[in-house]
C-alpha cells in the first residue's frame, strides 16, 4: 500500500493513556509514556498537565509509577483502609472517611512487619508527605473493614473468577464465595488476602450487565455516584411541590413562551419567547424572555433538598437513565416547564438590538404556561417548511403565520410563536459571528433504545439550527444574569474557561508544523486564531484530527467565584443560569439573584457567600465525575453495539500511533480500540519517534494518525468498553505465539461475548 504522509498526533488521549498503562508489563509512570507516545521535551511539558488533569478526574490510581494523583487534605493521624497490596508486596490505603468531592488519595503504607496488613484490613496510621505522595506510618491495627470490587463472574474449569469492569484493571481474582451469584452476573465483592493469594467474596449481585439499562449501572457503582434519595429528602420534596407559587409574581401566561429540547428529553428548565421590540429607542430591535424553572423557590439553603443536591452537584444523564440531582417531584413535575400548566420560573428579560447586542436586562419570578413543549426537530421542521413554502409561492400567496389554517389551528399558533424567535435569533448570531467563539464542531455520539432498552442504533448527534438558537439565548440569558450580579456587586459563581497556557500552544505550533500550518506564538491568542487555524485546513480527512488536537489545547473548564472570563464563548463575564435542575452552579446563581434584587425567600446566604469558592471546586470536580459516567457509558454502549459486528470488516480512521501499536476508531460509531503492534504484519513494524509512526522494515508501509483502513474487529467487550482490532486478512497479518492462544466465550445468561484470554493476571 502506499506511504501516507506523515503526521505528528500530539498528546495521547485520556483513553489511549489508560489503555497503554493496561498494556505495560512494567509499572507505567510520566517517562515510560513520553517514551512509549515519542512525545518531544515540550510535549512531555503538557503530558505533565495531562495527568493531573487525569489524577484530578479520578482516572488514575496511586499504584507504583501510576501515581498522578492530587494529594492534599490528609489527617496528621487518621484511620486508613488497605485497598490493594501489589506484587512487590507494597502496601496501599485511602482514608477511611473522604468526604472532599476529589476521589480520595492513595498512600504508600510502611509496614512494622514485613507481611502483616492485608486488603481489607484498617489502621490507624500517622501520615506524611514525602516527595509528589503520602506516606502512612501505622501505629494500631483496628477491626478489619472490606474493599469492594466490581466485575463480572466468569467461570474456567471448576473455579471461578471476578473479571473486573475497567479498561486498566488486568487482574483477576478467584472468587471464594459467590453467594447467590450465576456466571455473567454483574456483582459487588469484598477483596482480602495479599499476592498471589487475594480472592474475593461476592457481598451484592446487581445483575445481568448485558440486560437493557445496565451499562450505566457499572458506571454509577464504579464511580460512587448517589442514586437513591433519602425518605427524608424525598418526602421534603413532596411537601415543598404542594405549596402555592406565591402572589408576587410577574404574570407571563399570556404569552406563548416555547420550550425546545432534545426529544428525550428528561425534565424541562428552560423557555424562550421573543418578539419585535416596540420601543423606538431599540428601532428594528428585539424584546425576549428567557423564563428558567424557580428551583430556588422550592430549594432552600441548607434544607434536606438542598444538602443532597450539592452531594451530588449535578445530574448525571445517561442512555438508559437520568440520576438527578433532585428528586423526581421536582426535577420532572414541579420545577419542569411543561405544556399547558402552571409553573413558578425566574424570567430574564432582554433587549436586543438589530446587531445582536445585549441592550438591557432584569429579572423577575414569574409565573408561566407554556405554550408548547417541542423537540429541536420538529421546530426546525416547522421553520423550515414554512420558509420553503414562501419561497416556492407568490408573494402575494404566502403563508402568513397568524392566519389559522383550517383543521391547523394550534399548529398556526406554535409557528407564530416561532417566527420571531428565529428572526431574533438571527441578531443573535450576529453578534455571536462578531464575537468569534470557539468554533469546533466536533460530533457528539447518540444512543437510541427501544422501549426494553435495547439498541438500535449509536450514530453521531445531528446539529441543526434549532439547537443554535436555544444555544445562543441561554447564553445571552448567562451573560445578563453574571453581568446583572456584578452590578449589585453580589457573588457570582463564574463558569471560567481561561485561555490556553504557552506549554499547550507550543505543542500545537509543533503539531501544526508536520501539516504545513504555520503557528505564531508570539501573537495575542484569542478563539478566532483557532478558527482561523480550522480554515487553512482543505482536506476533510485532516480536519477532525486538527480540530481534536485544538480542542486538547484548551484549558478544563471549572466553576468559581473569581472571575477569569470565558475564553471558548470570547465573553469577559459568564455565570451558568439556565439549568438549575441539573447544576447546583445555576441554582446559586438563582439565590444570588434571589437575594440582590430582593424577589422573595431562597435567596442566598451569607455563609453560602463565604464558601462559593469550596462549593465551585467541589462541583466542578462532581461534573468531572459525571462526565467520565457518561463517557464510560457510552464506550460500553458502543462496545454492546459492536459486538454483535465482531470478526466483521469496519471502515477504521488511526487516532494515535504509539511503539506497542496504534489505536483506531470506528467510523461514524466511535469507540476507541488497540491495534497491537506484534498482530500488524508478519515484518518487524519499528517507531519512529520523529513522525510518530509505524514504519515496516521491509515494506516500508507506514501507520500515521488520521491513515483510514479496514480492519476486523477481534474484540469488544461491553463490561469494560474496550475494543481490539486485528489486520485483515491479506494485509500483513500474521500470526505469532499470542495467535496460537484460543479466545474464550464468555455466557451472559445465554448471550455469549467473545473475548480474548488474556489469562489469570493475579
Amino acid at each position: 500500500m502506499p506511504k501516507p504522509t506523515m503526521r505528528t498526533p500530539g498528546l495521547p488521549s485520556r483513553d489511549q493513556i489508560l489503555a497503554f498503562i493496561a498494556e505495560s508489563d512494567v509499572p507505567a509512570g510520566k517517562r515510560e509514556i513520553a517514551r512509549a507516545f515519542g512525545l518531544t521535551a515540550q510535549d512531555k511539558i503538557l503530558l505533565k498537565a495531562l495527568l493531573k488533569d487525569m489524577a484530578d478526574e479520578g482516572l488514575m490510581d496511586s499504584a507504583p509509577g501510576r501515581a498522578f494523583h492530587k494529594m492534599g487534605g490528609v489527617p496528621k493521624v487518621t484511620v486508613l483502609r488497605i485497598v490493594d497490596v501489589d506484587d512487590s508486596g507494597n502496601v496501599w490505603a485511602v482514608p477511611e472517611r473522604w468526604e472532599a468531592a476529589t476521589p480520595a488519595p492513595k498512600l504508600r503504607v510502611r509496614e512494622k512487619k514485613n507481611g502483616a496488613l492485608g486488603v481489607g484490613d484498617r489502621v490507624l496510621a500517622r501520615t506524611e508527605e514525602a516527595g509528589q505522595g503520602l506516606i502512612a506510618h501505622p501505629m494500631k491495627t483496628l477491626p478489619k473493614g472490606e474493599e469492594l470490587v466490581l466485575g463480572v463472574l466468569r467461570q474456567e474449569g471448576k473455579a471461578l473468577w471476578l473479571q473486573g469492569v475497567e479498561k486498566k484493571e488486568r487482574r483477576e481474582f478467584q472468587v471464594s464465595d459467590a453467594g447467590e451469584a450465576q456466571v455473567g452476573d454483574l456483582v459487588l465483592a469484598e477483596m482480602a488476602g495479599r499476592p498471589p493469594r487475594i480472592t474475593v467474596r461476592v457481598t451484592q449481585v446487581l445483575g445481568d450487565p448485558f440486560a437493557p439499562r445496565s451499562f450505566s449501572l457499572i458506571a454509577i457503582h464504579k464511580l460512587g455516584i448517589p442514586d437513591v434519595f433519602s425518605s427524608e429528602t424525598l418526602d421534603e420534596a413532596v411537601r415543598v411541590a404542594a405549596q402555592p407559587l406565591g402572589e408576587k409574581r410577574e404574570d407571563l401566561r399570556h404569552l406563548p413562551i416555547v420550550a425546545i429540547d432534545p426529544a428525550d428529553a428528561r425534565d424541562h428548565d428552560d423557555a424562550v419567547w421573543a418578539a419585535p421590540d416596540d420601543d423606538p429607542a431599540n428601532a428594528d430591535g428585539w424584546k425576549a424572555i428567557v423564563a428558567i424553572a424557580d428551583v430556588s423557590f422550592y430549594v432552600r439553603p441548607g434544607a434536606s433538598l438542598d444538602r443532597e443536591a450539592r452531594r451530588r452537584g449535578n445530574s448525571v444523564y445517561f442512555p438508559d437513565r437520568v440520576v438527578p440531582m433532585l428528586p423526581e417531584s421536582l426535577s420532572a413535575e414541579m420545577c419542569s416547564l411543561k405544556e399547558g400548566v402552571d409553573r413558578a420560573a425566574l424570567a430574564c428579560h432582554l433587549r436586543i438590538g438589530k446587531d445582536g447586542a445585549l441592550k438591557s436586562w432584569r429579572f423577575t419570578r414569574a409565573v408561566v404556561r407554556i405554550a408548547a413543549n417541542l423537540a429541536y426537530e420538529d421546530a426546525q421542521a416547522m421553520v423550515d417548511a414554512h420558509h420553503a413554502a414562501a419561497v416556492s409561492s407568490s408573494p402575494a400567496s404566502s403563508p402568513n403565520p397568524s392566519r389559522k389554517r383550517e383543521g391547523d389551528s394550534g399548529s398556526d399558533e406554535i409557528l407564530a410563536a416561532l417566527l420571531p424567535l428565529w428572526s431574533c435569533w438571527h441578531a443573535l448570531n450576529k453578534a455571536r459571528t462578531a464575537r468569534a467563539p470557539l468554533d469546533l464542531d466536533l460530533p457528539e455520539r447518540r444512543v437510541m433504545l427501544d422501549e426494553k432498552g435495547r439498541i438500535l442504533s449509536v450514530a453521531p448527534r445531528e446539529r441543526l439550527d434549532a439547537h443554535k438558537l436555544i444555544e445562543d439565548y441561554m447564553i445571552a440569558a448567562n451573560v445578563a444574569a453574571a453581568k446583572a450580579l456584578e452590578a449589585k456587586k453580589a457573588p457570582v459563581m463564574y463558569r471560567v474557561h481561561e485561555q490556553p497556557g504557552r506549554e499547550k500552544l507550543v505543542a500545537l505550533k509543533d503539531y501544526l508544523k508536520t501539516f504545513g500550518i504555520e503557528f505564531a506564538l508570539g501573537q495575542v491568542v484569542q478563539p478566532r486564531t483557532f478558527n482561523h487555524i480550522l480554515d487553512k485546513v482543505i482536506d476533510r480527512d485532516e480536519r477532525p484530527q486538527i480540530m481534536e488536537q485544538v480542542l486538547r489545547t484548551q484549558t478544563q473548564a471549572y466553576y468559581s467565584p473569581a472571575n477569569m472570563g470565558h475564553f471558548g464563548l470570547a465573553l469577559g463575564s459568564y455565570g451558568h443560569f439556565t439549568s438549575p435542575i441539573r447544576r447546583y452552579a445555576d441554582l446559586l446563581v438563582h439565590r444570588a439573584l434571589v437575594a440582590a434584587y430582593d424577589l422573595g425567600p431562597g435567596g442566598l446566604t451569607e455563609g453560602e457567600a463565604a464558601a462559593m469558592g469550596k462549593i465551585g471546586e467541589s462541583i466542578s470536580m462532581l461534573e468531572r465525575r459525571a462526565m467520565e459516567a457518561e463517557r464510560d457509558t457510552i464506550d460500553r454502549y458502543v462496545a454492546a453495539f459492536l459486538s454483535e459486528k465482531v470478526g466483521e470488516v469496519l471502515e477504521t480512521r488511526i487516532t494515535g500511533v504509539t511503539n506497542f501499536g496504534f489505536f483506531a476508531t470506528v467510523e461514524g460509531i466511535g469507540g476507541d480500540g488497540l491495534m497491537p503492534v506484534r498482530d500488524i504484519g508478519g515484518e518487524y513494524f519499528r517507531f519512529d519517534e520523529a513522525s510518530r509512526t509505524l514504519i515496516g522494515d521491509q515494506s516500508g508501509t507506514v501507520y500515521a494518525s488520521g491513515q483510514k483502513l479496514p480492519l476486523r474487529l477481534a474484540e469488544a467487550n461491553p463490561v469494560s468498553g474496550a475494543l481490539r482490532f486485528e489486520m485483515v486478512e491479506g494485509r500483513g497479518a500474521r500470526v505469532d505465539s499470542d495467535e496460537r492462544r484460543p479466545k474464550r466465550v464468555i455466557k451472559h445468561r445465554g448471550r455469549p461475548t467473545n473475548i480474548r484470554h488474556q489469562g489469570k493476571k493475579r
